[in-house]
């Protein structure tokens, strides 16, 4: 990996961890602004890699949320994180700008937490679906006031870091 898209990469994944420090107040569990950084890396990175850095920057979230508790559903949620910003970078990438919005929302604000109905149950999946749909709307509105920027610095929509 070539010394700029690594730096860029552990830019994004630091970036999470700090926003994952600010909480935003939804109820049960916690949420936070871990996501917009991990969107405006679509516009940085490729999409794996821009979704390694999430799945990280998650991961740096789950250990200040005391995830040693909850190592497996954590596991997941990274793995979900990688899934959400990977599709959010390809439609990036693709120049589907209202579609990638539509994605980030329905897919990591509704969906991202289906598996909880089933592991934990039907309750746990009520209880925190609001919080994480209002969380990440919060994120996608501050990612989606700083890409135009990223995006003209950078000259380029996709992977600058070749």
């Amino acid at each position: 990996m070539k010394f700029r898209r690594l730096t860029f990469t552990a830019m994004i994944a630091a970036l999470s961890a700090i926003g994952a420090m600010i909480k935003i107040p939804v109820g049960i569990g916690s949420a936070a602004l871990d996501s917009a950084p991990a969107f405006l890396g679509a516009a940085l990175l490729p999409a794996p890699i821009a979704g390694a850095a999430a799945a990280i920057g998650h991961m740096v979230s789950a250990e200040l949320s005391g995830f040693p508790m909850t190592l497996p559903f954590h596991a997941l949620i990274a793995i979900e994180m990688f899934a959400v910003v990977y599709g959010f970078a390809k439609l990036h990438q693709r120049n589907h700008h209202l579609l990638k919005w539509l994605f980030a929302v329905i897919v990591n604000g509704i969906l991202t937490p289906l598996p909880f109905y089933f592991l934990i149950s039907p309750q746990t999946y009520y209880a925190i679906t609001p919080g994480i749909f209002i969380a990440t709307v919060i994120n996608a509105v501050i990612a989606g006031l700083c890409l135009p920027a990223i995006t003209k610095v950078t000259g380029k929509v996709g992977d600058t870091c070749r």
